[in-house]
């Protein structure tokens, strides 16, 4: 057992407590780097040739919510995981790191733990992965004690565990900011959050209601600079329109690449409503080009229902982005029993029983850590966006994934992963070019795939809910949380 004195860096973590002593490291071509620039802009990146030759004409990305690898993934045979965590105990003036045992618990469990950027550097303890404990609230100061210390029983997710027996799992998929939603749904679209030369976003707006240019009047991002120097709260307000490099420099997306090439896209999310979880979860809405344009009708499709009547009625974009209903979402804290696991099932079912098995790749996503345990520390070197973050589950169906040495034919890939590495695979499947983020730094997850096999079959998932039970279950219209 380890005596040590607590990093400074990670203790209360307060707005402005000087991040510069604990030196975290800036670097480029690890997962989540994002090349700084000295001038004013940070350029859109090169085109080039992507493979554009797999037999994929269509990719699925669900996302799912606030889940660590190990708090889903806790004894899958194969993958790096753990029941049994580490936290610090103050003792006299020093902290001793001690083990702990991880709870089991149900999907829906009642706590929401804290994931802002704060939260993660506390925990993160320089790669120690022992602070978890330590994180503080941010509504009251309390510490969080051992709430991060779970893992969701098997029995509660079947689906998921069906999906990586058969299919792939990465094992090494890191979130490419160590923040919350808000960023991880940006990262998601663009693979980076910066909004100048200086500086990028991490944490939610200060004002709940919306995330984007339909935030309430008066709300602020807040930022971190390339000294890693967080600013909380003094940020722009949420809409690309008032970033100061938009529109000399952009905020590109997948949406300009994919635009530029023809290639369809769709952003499927609940119904728009001030407040609720399509206000919260909807990336695009802060995109201002396309939430004052056309496409906010046209591509932006609600409710999130929409992708399975898509595919039946052989209506499937090219490119699709699955949003969840807040009660089929895996986010910590709903107040009903989640419907997550038969959710995503459902999606999956309808495309591997459809026209469109042999020609999809189906990526399906937690955004970030919601602030549980995992034993993995992020690689190094740090960024100058607060990344990588912590390890979040990723898991690949189609008939071209890996065939695996598991019982059931499932493949587990120890690359190292972050979120750029899904906009890299979609940039050269559909030959988009590079966006410039950390598409470019990243590895991409093709490795994953055996292009080269006979086309698998499909073997239909099961799950305590079908595709009917979503087709008719009304939107909760709850938000779970701001972050």
């Amino acid at each position: 057992m380890s005596r040590r004195t607590l990093r400074a860096c990670a203790s209360a973590m307060a707005a402005s407590l000087a991040l510069s002593a604990c030196a975290l490291r800036q670097g480029q071509g690890d997962i989540g780097a994002v090349p700084a620039s000295s001038g004013a802009n940070r350029p859109l990146g090169h085109r080039h040739s992507g493979s554009g030759s797999t037999p994929i004409q269509h990719v699925v990305l669900i996302i799912q919510e606030n889940r660590t690898f190990n708090n889903l993934f806790a004894g899958f045979k194969g993958a790096v995981s753990s029941k049994t965590g580490n936290e610090l105990v103050k003792q006299g003036s020093e902290y001793v790191e001690q083990p702990i045992a991880l709870k089991a618990i149900p999907l829906s469990d009642v706590k929401d733990v804290t994931h802002r950027y704060a939260a993660f550097i506390t925990a993160w303890q320089n790669g120690a992965m022992d602070g978890f404990n330590l994180i503080k609230a941010p509504s009251n100061g309390k510490l969080e004690g051992s709430a991060p210390y779970v893992y969701v029983e098997k029995k509660d997710i079947k689906p998921y565990w069906a999906m990586a027996e058969q299919w792939g799992l990465a094992d090494e998929m890191f979130q490419t900011q160590g923040s919350d939603s808000f960023t991880a749904h940006q990262d998601l679209i663009r693979g980076g959050t910066f909004i100048d030369a200086t500086d990028s976003l991490i944490d939610p707006p200060t004002t709940s209601g919306a995330w984007g240019c339909d935030s309430p009047p008066g709300s602020k991002t807040s930022t971190i600079n390339t000294q890693l120097q967080p600013s909380y709260g003094t940020g722009p307000f949420p809409c690309t329109s008032q970033f100061p490099d938009y529109p000399s420099n952009g905020y590109p997306t997948l949406r300009d690449l994919l635009d530029a090439k023809g290639v369809s896209w769709k952003y499927y999310t609940p119904v728009w409503k001030a407040g609720t979880t399509a206000a919260l979860w909807n990336a695009f809405d802060v995109v201002a080009p396309v939430r004052y344009g056309s496409e906010w009708t046209t591509n932006v499709s609600s409710p999130e229902k929409n992708i399975l009547t898509d595919i039946s009625s052989g209506q499937l974009p090219a490119m699709s982005w699955v949003i969840p209903d807040s009660k089929d979402s895996d986010h910590p804290g709903f107040p009903q029993k989640d419907m997550g696991p038969s959710w995503v099932a459902s999606v999956v079912n309808a495309v591997g029983t459809s026209q469109y098995w042999n020609s999809t790749a189906i990526i399906v996503v937690w955004d970030d850590w919601g602030g549980f345990y995992d034993p993995v520390a992020p690689p190094l070197p740090r960024d100058d966006q607060g990344g990588p973050g912590f390890r979040v589950p990723m898991i690949v169906i189609s008939p071209y994934t890996q065939l695996g040495t598991g019982k059931k034919g499932g493949y587990i890939s120890n690359t190292i992963y972050g979120f750029g590495s899904i906009l890299r695979f979609i940039e050269d499947t559909y030959n988009l070019g590079r966006l410039g983020t950390t598409d470019g730094t990243s590895t991409s997850m093709a490795d994953m795939f055996n292009f080269s096999q006979s086309p698998r079959s499909f073997g239909v998932i099961p799950a305590e809910h079908g595709k009917e039970y979503f087709l008719h279950q009304k939107p909760s219209n709850l938000p779970v949380d701001t972050e």
